[in-house]
């Protein structure tokens, strides 16, 4: 007893001095995704106290099923103890941490702490598991988790965007083909092209979210044979020892064959899906950082927000920035997870560990950030109108050209003589606008071309942009609007999306 009470007073003394050390947030390091970026919910999910919080539900489930399939030494109490101990306290991360030092093992230092506030089960704790039925399980239950929350978020983004391309259906705008000036679309048509990448990125990351499974009790190198040693060779019973596992633990099924590890193959496929999020934010918030530029349209801009600490007139996009900027980061993920995978000899080897314990975590915490971002510029991007419009009558006469062609030849002109004579006007029209910075005056040389002469009467009404916007307005409807494969399948999600509020950045 006297043992025990040392041990307490000197954990107690540790985290005095732990507390004296000073302010943790702004003596060590932390990362910038937790500290400015991300929610709580995720940030909590990966945190260790969640993380050694799911080992012990683990450790519970495995006892209780072991006990459900006859395994009499362990005993009710043994289990009360566990499920009055499924928090873990300060206390037991500390107790974790000095018997780590001296054992160099984190799961055997953590069935120690947890043996220590449940001394019942001291003895069955782990019974017959390896350090992967804790480390490998509770990764597969913390990424279900955090694919539930990226879908939400998901879903969120593709709705507001999809209303944003229906408000804006009919608004022409200059597209943009080699970042020169082309065919009008309208400002909702090329929000709807975004929503249909993010689209793809919902379907992507949903599959993967299906498919996900269990690794469940499966032995050292996948065989489970220190269960049928516990089972006394009832091999029935290993496999209902995984059916109520992942009964207890909310999956379908473990994968069929594992080794040590379930497959890295697995964590690659989610990469995959999770860092195709990253190129679609990054298309979107690069064509977003372009429209501001040409002061078209602009992300929400505060009241009192600085653009830059030099030159007090900007209005930066940096939260399109910002965003673009994860998504760099998030898109080279995949090639870590597809390294670890390639590099894993035999039935398992160690180096998968600790790039996991990084990529992992920042994986998730930078598709949250992004997607906390596009929440965020996409519910308030603000649009100039006309702007849009000025831009776009600067180019109009050239959009025409082609139509005037058509319509000479239908009077009897040929097509080579009235294309010949547009190239001559469009090019001195465009050197009055590149070398003397003068509007385009295009069309007031056609009035003045005898040539042009059977259509002049027509030319006012063909400059008109909604004539050139083809049938962006029919597209965007049958996508984004009512009935449409968007409404459809943001369908499962509407609940979270009417019942949140848009993400606000606290930087």
């Amino acid at each position: 007893m006297a043992d025990k009470d040392q041990q307490i007073l000197e954990l107690q003394q540790e985290l005095e001095r732990l507390k004296a050390h000073g302010n943790a947030q702004f003596d060590a390091y932390q990362t910038v995704l937790t500290r400015r970026y991300c929610s709580a919910a995720m940030s909590s999910l990966f945190s260790q106290r969640s993380r050694i919080g799911i080992w012990r539900k683990l450790w519970l489930a495995l006892a209780e099923s072991e006990k459900a399939l006859g395994i009499d030494t362990i005993t009710p109490e043994a289990l009360e103890q566990m499920k009055a101990h499924l928090y873990v306290t300060d206390s037991d991360f500390e107790t974790a941490r000095i018997e780590e030092k001296k054992r160099r093992h984190d799961v055997m230092a953590h069935v120690y702490a947890f043996g220590v506030v449940a001394p019942s089960a001291a003895g069955i704790i782990h019974y017959g598991a390896t350090s992967c039925f804790v480390t490998d399980n509770a990764e597969l239950v913390i990424m279900r988790d955090a694919l539930d929350i990226l879908l939400n978020r998901l879903a969120k983004v593709i709705w507001n965007l999809s209303n944003f391309a229906m408000k804006w259906k009919e608004e022409p705008t200059l597209a943009y083909t080699h970042l020169q000036p082309a065919q009008l679309i309208t400002v909702g048509k090329r929000a709807a092209q975004w929503v249909q990448d993010l689209m793809f990125d919902l379907q992507a990351i949903e599959q993967v979210r299906a498919d996900l499974k269990f690794r469940g009790a499966q032995g050292t190198t996948g065989t489970q044979a220190s269960f049928l040693e516990i089972f006394q060779g009832d091999a029935s019973k290993c496999d209902k020892l995984n059916e109520l596992l992942c009964e207890k633990l909310g999956f379908p099924s473990c994968y069929d064959i594992s080794t040590q590890t379930y497959t890295r193959k697995v964590d690659l496929i989610i990469a995959n899906a999770v860092a195709g999020l990253g190129a679609t934010a990054q298309k979107i918030c690069g064509d977003i950082r372009h429209l501001a530029n040409w002061k078209e349209i602009e992300e929400p801009f505060e009241q009192s927000q600085i653009g830059s600490s030099a030159m007090a007139y900007k209005r930066n996009p940096m939260r399109s920035e910002r965003v673009y900027s994860l998504a760099r980061e998030l898109m080279s993920k995949p090639a870590n997870f597809a390294n670890t995978l390639s590099d894993q000899w035999a039935e398992r080897t160690l180096d998968d560990s600790a790039i996991r314990r990084m990529d992992i975590p920042d994986m998730f915490l930078l598709a949250e950030a992004i997607l906390l971002g596009l929440d965020n510029i996409t519910d308030g991007l603000v649009v100039y109108p006309k702007r849009i419009q000025s831009r776009v009558l600067e180019e109009l006469p050239f959009m025409v050209t082609e139509s005037i062609i058509m319509k000479l030849v239908a009077k009897g002109a040929s097509r080579q003589d009235a294309h010949e004579e547009i190239r001559v006007l469009s090019h001195q029209a465009g050197s009055v606008v590149k070398n003397e910075g003068k509007a385009n005056d295009l069309v007031s040389r056609i009035k003045s071309t005898e040539f042009f002469k059977p259509i002049w009467g027509e030319l006012d009404s063909m400059l008109d942009p909604r004539l050139y916007t083809g049938r962006s307005v029919d597209i965007v409807e049958k996508y984004c609007g009512v009935g449409g494969p968007v409404e459809l399948k943001l369908a499962p999600y509407i609940g979270y999306i009417k019942e949140t509020s848009t993400a606000e950045l606290s930087v």
